[in-house]
């Protein structure tokens, strides 16, 4: 591989000729060959942004050249378009903080704007990395602030999704409003329900999850961004903390604001844990569903099997015939991944020391993989398993009507002892409890299966 030359505070260093980085970044590819995993696309398009924004407000305070300030702005605009992604080489776990991605940003701006102005890569001038491009700013406040804003990139999709799925199940659940079966608590026999009511409740649930990730976003926006190496602003431009959140706030349409404390925002990662809490909800909730959902469909003979889903491939490797709910079986095993990322982020948020929080790159991936991965596994649950999902409605009549939890009906007309014993017999010989009621004067059959039929559609009924 062809090399250049170039030169930093440590002396003199190899970077690949035809790079867009500089020896930082070829450092910290040499020092850190940990996971093999780049850098998240919206942290790279984050980071970018600060250095357009920041680069604005410079030149509006007379501080960077107007022409640096241009060819700056369009090298980090081409970045944020999505070019030159490739550049950004620097593994997921480095350097504490992020100084690492830091330069290997500011080194790839650098050097597009230079031979942008006909200069050559490598030689940072007109334009230097450190003094132009990460101009009144430091690795300490850029860093939690493009992790914040790339949170508030990926938050849309995820509630997207989510509100996707709400609504497929809504569907269904509107369309088996009537669909009676048995209710199970204990996964014993209960008093009878509708499936329409139980998808309509997992609905309610996820909303609810979604509405939480969704008030994270409010203190996501209050950034330390200003604040410079330990929140004093060292090095910034007058009002630099207000205007390079307008800035922001316009280039990504966010709520953004500069923090009533500088310092705390860089110490502190609570913000960050807030989010992965809730995304932590969603995921809890999601195995609760997931797993319901499993143990419905279960069968198709030996089952539940009050529920239908989709066949998206063969089940086994030895079993003709067989199919599986791999796309629930697959959510489960991203939410599990997903507790686990949430376990990392709330470590490393209580990491943090004085003034800096040196985990951030690692807080960050974990972060940017919850949302990702949830948002991708619930789009293809929606889209090969719930939208396709049908139900059994003779089965599912046939289980609450065979259940012994249907003695609970008969409380006020004969009492709980009375009912109780009911119950007993009809688990001991078998026989189902209508019958038992019409043969003891109870109730005649057609008046029992009205009465099933109002308890299961509720008090609306």
């Amino acid at each position: 591989m062809k090399t250049r030359i170039e030169k930093d505070s440590l002396g003199e260093y190899p970077v690949p000729a035809d790079a867009w980085y500089g020896v930082q970044t070829a450092r910290a590819v040499d020092n850190f060959r940990i996971s093999g995993r780049m850098p998240d696309r919206d942290f790279i398009i984050a980071h970018a942004r600060i250095k357009i924004a920041a680069a604005r407000v410079n030149a509006r305070a007379g501080l960077l050249p107007e022409d640096l300030a241009r060819e700056i702005e369009r090298a980090a605009q081409a970045i944020v378009a999505g070019d030159h992604h490739d550049a950004f080489v620097v593994d997921r776990f480095q350097a504490g903080a992020g100084t690492s991605h830091n330069m290997n940003t500011n080194e790839v701006i650098a050097n597009l704007a230079n031979v942008a102005l006909g200069g050559a890569r490598g030689t940072y001038a007109p334009v230097h990395p450190n003094d132009h491009v990460n101009m009144g700013q430091s690795t300490n406040d850029t860093i939690p602030t493009a992790i914040r804003l790339a949170i508030l990139s990926k938050l849309p999709r995820l509630l997207q999704a989510v509100h996707a799925l709400v609504d497929a199940l809504r569907v269904h659940g509107a369309r088996w409003a009537t669909t009676v079966k048995s209710g199970r608590t204990h996964l014993q026999d209960a008093v009878p329900t509708t499936l329409g009511r139980e998808l309509m409740a997992y609905a309610w649930t996820l909303e609810r999850c979604a509405r939480r990730i969704q008030d994270t976003a409010i203190d996501l926006g209050d950034l330390g961004l200003g604040g410079s190496a330990v929140g004093t602003g060292l090095h910034t431009a007058p009002h630099y903390a207000k205007q390079v959140c307008e800035e922001l706030s316009a280039l990504t349409g966010d709520a953004l604001r500069p923090a009533s404390d500088l310092s705390a925002q860089m110490q502190s990662m609570a913000d960050l844990e807030r989010a992965s809490s809730a995304v932590r909800g969603l995921a809890l909730e999601l195995i609760r569903v997931a797993n319901d959902l499993r143990l419905l469909a279960s069968g198709p003979r030996t089952g539940f099997a009050e529920i239908r889903l989709p066949a998206a491939q063969p089940g086994s490797s030895i079993m003709p015939g067989k199919v599986n709910p791999v796309l629930l079986e697959m959510l489960n095993q991203v939410c599990y991944q997903v507790l686990g990322q949430d376990a990392a982020v709330a470590t490393m948020t209580q990491a943090g020391q004085l003034e800096l929080n040196v985990m951030m790159p690692a807080l960050g991936s974990a972060l940017f993989d919850m949302f990702d991965w949830l948002t991708n596994a619930l789009n293809a649950v929606t889209t090969h398993t719930i939208a396709g999902m049908t139900c059994d409605p003779e089965r599912c009549r046939a289980y609450a009507y065979a259940s012994v939890g249907l003695a609970t009906l008969l409380n006020r007309a004969i009492g709980y002892a009375a009912a109780a014993r009911l119950a007993q017999e009809s688990e001991r010989t078998g026989r189902p409890i209508q019958e038992l009621v019409r043969e003891q004067g109870l109730m005649d059959e057609a008046a029992f299966a009205e009465l099933v039929e109002r308890a299961a559609l509720g008090a609306s009924a």
